[in-house]
């Protein structure tokens, strides 16, 4: 079991969360014609993400892979022409979200919280849900 983070080409995907989860879908099916650890398949935004998240999370197969077998951050990026599914050891689960997350906002790619129940969902542009701060005084 792995925990698992999405970005995604935001041009392509639905953005009402129903039918982004068909399209999800349809995504992890992996029947495009290509092989799925080369990353030139995919947009230019989501090559431009992929080559600097590999600064941090090497892949773990493909033209790129690491030779360092035992490191946790080493990560298996499944690559499509819209998608990258990146699966991550969950010992790095809490360094592997924020890092994603921040470079899919840099690189104008969406973001997608896999492993969560009813997970976030980012498009560019579009603000990220805030986390509403309570006053410490209100017990609502």
């Amino acid at each position: 079991m792995s925990y698992d983070l999405m970005v995604f080409e935001p041009s392509a995907a639905p953005k009402s969360r129903k039918e982004f989860m068909v399209w999800y879908a349809q995504q992890i099916k992996w029947s495009e014609d290509h092989n799925y650890q080369d990353h030139a398949v995919a947009s230019a935004a989501l090559q431009n993400w992929f080559k600097e998240m590999i600064e941090y999370f090497p892949p773990m197969n493909g033209p790129l892979a690491s030779d360092d077998v035992d490191d946790p951050k080493v990560t298996d990026h499944c690559i499509g022409k819209n998608v990258i599914y990146s699966a991550f050891a969950w010992s790095v689960a809490e360094d592997a979200y924020p890092a994603m997350r921040e470079l899919a906002i840099k690189h104008s790619v969406g973001f997608f919280d896999v492993s969560a129940d009813n997970g976030e969902i980012l498009f560019p542009g579009v603000a990220p849900n805030e986390k509403i701060q309570k006053t410490w005084w209100k017990f609502w």
